[in-house]
């Protein structure tokens, strides 16, 4: 078992990539989003994803963060699919323990056995917020990651881009299987998860990724995720 730790800031990240070995990633700090061909997860510290070997995924990180992992060479939980895990602070300190390079390798064993054992999947839905391939719908699904409190329907963005409404529905639902205003409650509700891991209060939450009420951006996260705003991080 390897433990990796690095500070990264905002906008920065790693591009689709592999592991040969399992991998445990979450943000010790600040929050961090890892997408597989599942979806997107936000991690904060209390979040972790197991993804299995040889699952491509990629990092993404909004917000100052420090990001953790735990690569390991057993699974012994034969978890298949990327699967979200709590982080109590008994799995973070060992986490913490075994990066130390000198440790020798019997209390290392131990500690990993340990750290093995303590992890529980907890539920937790992926977000999956494809980008489409045709240029004018992409730029507004790149405008809308910008900004996403951005309430502007599709014939306004195509009066901007060049393209009728209908034109960007079609490329939307042609290109990344979802209707627009799926994917738009996908990226508000991912653009939510970062502000709320990193305690803005949901009112706040809500208007910045562009919900008139407290109430209709709680409605929308419980619809999506299954519990609402101030549950979704919890252990």
């Amino acid at each position: 078992m390897l433990v990796g730790e690095r500070i990264m800031g905002h906008g920065s990240g790693f591009a689709p990539h592999t592991h040969p070995v399992h991998q445990m990633a979450w943000a010790a700090s600040g929050a961090v989003s890892v997408t597989t061909a599942d979806g997107a997860w936000v991690l904060p510290a209390t979040r972790a994803l197991w993804i299995p070997a040889g699952v491509p995924h990629s990092v993404d990180v909004t917000t100052s963060a420090v990001f953790r992992s735990v690569y390991l060479d057993r699974n012994p939980h034969r978890w298949a699919r990327p699967t979200v895990v709590a982080v109590t602070p008994l799995l973070d300190e060992l986490a913490v323990y075994l990066m130390d390079t000198a440790l020798p390798a019997a209390p290392r064993r131990r500690a990993e056995a340990v750290l093995l054992d303590l992890l529980r999947p907890v539920t937790a839905a992926a977000l999956s917020v494809p980008m489409p391939r045709d240029e004018r719908a992409l730029a507004v699904a790149r405008a809308l990651l910008a900004d996403p409190a951005d309430g502007r329907d599709l014939d306004a963005w195509g009066r901007q881009v060049g393209a009728s409404g209908r034109t960007l529905a079609r490329a939307f639902a042609g290109e990344t299987g979802l209707s627009f205003g799926r994917w738009r409650t996908n990226a508000r509700l991912r653009a939510a998860l970062v502000l709320l891991a990193a305690d803005t209060p949901v009112a706040v939450v809500s208007r910045r990724v562009g919900y008139s009420t407290p109430s209709a951006f709680i409605a929308a996260f419980r619809a999506a995720l299954g519990v609402p705003p101030g549950s979704y991080f919890g252990t």
